[in-house]
């Protein structure tokens, strides 16, 4: 898809993730000319290949090979083949990520953006030199966009060259289910693995240095998934470091600071990551970058260098691809001057592909009784809805938290299975600045989990109504 004839763009993107994906065709929509580099075989990135899709995929396996719910609601016993292989379980993870890479492919040819295999490099500010397999390509932009995402952080004391001592992007990569794991490491992608492997027969130990995993959530609803998480087997060590991991024998052990030495087959590390930014000569552009690779952006996704922008993982916090692909577009219509889209929405969001999932949007408790905002809350158990009851997804909660003055929704809740769905009809209330009594006037399907927004906003008018008297 390469003309190698051309050598001038108006904007050079590296990295062919969800950021840099996006990015292109807002730019070749309004008919600027564009080259995308990408180091890896396929375009895609890690939401493609190594982390997103990839790790739901293996979920939904775990899902329905261990019959999470039916094992509740029937009495039915699933047992894996033991002699299983990760690589088999994943097999639809190959023609998922093959099918979603010709989908960024099919983009960029609908929107006339060339595409460059090859390694990216910054010889100056606008000029950056492509290493191909049939040599070296050297071209130049306007602008330049850094889109290359993250990798998970490798402390120097751990040997991730052990074949049992993996990181997050290697670790779908090994033979066999392991027997026992221990994760290192309580936040979105330790916590995800976790629950995954657990389901499907690991024997599980989460270690995490803070007080409480996922702390960004609503207290309550990290309570109840920590519970769900405990019932799969999960053992949660929290508040503990990790002082040291070493392999002895055929097993792996983990030093904890209270003394204690955790031991186990495989040992996933999944505490941080790291920008992917020092293979791309930013010095010779004269970009700054902070301690762990990220690259600093202004409120237009601009670098110290204001015509190399910057979007995706590559800048940090979020991190998610839902973002990423919004900063994409948002960057280079600020370096353009279009006037299509000119922010990133102020909330996002999160969806966590724990078992049980759980998605987020907006204040929770916390936030409120830190902003000394007064608030009811409203909650509809799925064990009392008859969706809920149907599919068995008896641990699952929609929580409403409503401001006690002007009765508007403030935040929404949810953990279950279709967490990361059910929360985009709270999410489109709270952006609206919609009142709770918007679910009690809706009309919802019955019976689904969507029914639930009615019961938890019944039971925030009771708490409103109380409050009156």
């Amino acid at each position: 898809m390469s003309d190698t004839n051309e050598t001038s763009y108006d904007l050079v993107i590296i990295g062919a993730g969800p950021a840099g994906e996006k990015a292109a065709a807002q730019a070749a929509y309004f008919r600027k000319k564009v080259l995308v580099i990408e180091a890896e075989p396929e375009p895609g990135g890690a939401a493609v290949h190594t982390g997103t899709l990839p790790s739901k995929t293996l979920r939904e396996t775990a899902l329905y090979l261990s019959g999470y719910h039916a094992r509740e609601l029937y009495g039915v016993a699933v047992e894996l083949e033991p002699r299983a292989t990760l690589q088999h379980l994943m097999s639809r993870k190959r023609a998922i990520a093959d099918e979603e890479s010709k989908h960024f492919r099919q983009n960029f040819a609908r929107h006339h953006v060339e595409y460059q295999r090859g390694r990216g490099r910054f010889l100056d500010p606008h000029t950056i030199s492509i290493a191909t397999l049939d040599g070296e390509r050297v071209v130049t932009g306007d602008f330049v966009l850094i889109a290359t995402g993250s990798a998970p952080f490798r402390p120097p004391d751990i040997d991730f060259a052990d074949t049992q001592i993996h990181d997050s992007d290697e670790i779908l990569t090994i033979d066999r289910l392991p027997a026992s794991m221990i994760v290192l490491g309580g936040g979105v992608i330790g916590c995800e693995y976790a629950c995954m492997f657990a389901a499907l027969g690991t024997k599980l130990t989460l270690v995490d240095a803070r007080a409480e995993i996922l702390p960004f959530l609503d207290l309550e609803i990290v309570g109840r998934l920590k519970a769900a998480m405990q019932k799969l087997g999960i053992v949660l060590v929290q508040n503990v470091r990790w002082k040291g991991v070493r392999r002895v024998d055929d097993r792996v052990q983990a030093d904890l600071s209270d003394g204690r030495t955790l031991e186990s087959e495989q040992l996933l590390y999944a505490a941080g990551r790291s920008g992917r930014s020092n293979e791309l000569g930013l010095e010779r552009a004269g970009v700054k970058t902070d301690s762990r690779g990220y690259i600093p952006v202004d409120g237009q996704f601009r670098t110290n260098v204001p015509h190399v922008l910057a979007a995706g993982d590559i800048v940090g916090f979020p991190a998610l691809a839902s973002v990423s692909m919004e900063q994409g577009r948002v960057a280079v219509c600020h370096a353009f001057g279009f006037t299509y889209k000119t922010a990133v929405a102020s909330q996002m969001p999160y969806g966590i592909y724990t078992i049980p999932e759980v998605s987020s949007f907006g204040e929770t408790e916390e936030t409120c009784k830190e902003k000394n905002i007064e608030y009811v809350i409203g909650r509809s158990l799925f064990a009392e809805n008859p969706r809920g009851m149907i599919t068995g997804d008896l641990d699952g909660v929609t929580k409403l938290v409503v401001d006690a003055q002007t009765r508007k929704l403030l935040g929404v809740h949810v953990i279950g299975e279709r967490a990361s769905e059910l929360v985009h009809v709270g999410q489109v209330a709270v952006t609206l600045g919609a009142t709770v009594d918007l679910f009690i006037d809706m009309v919802f399907n019955y019976p689904t989990l969507s029914d639930s927004y009615k019961y938890a906003a019944y039971h925030c008018l009771g708490k409103l109504a109380a409050r009156a008297h």
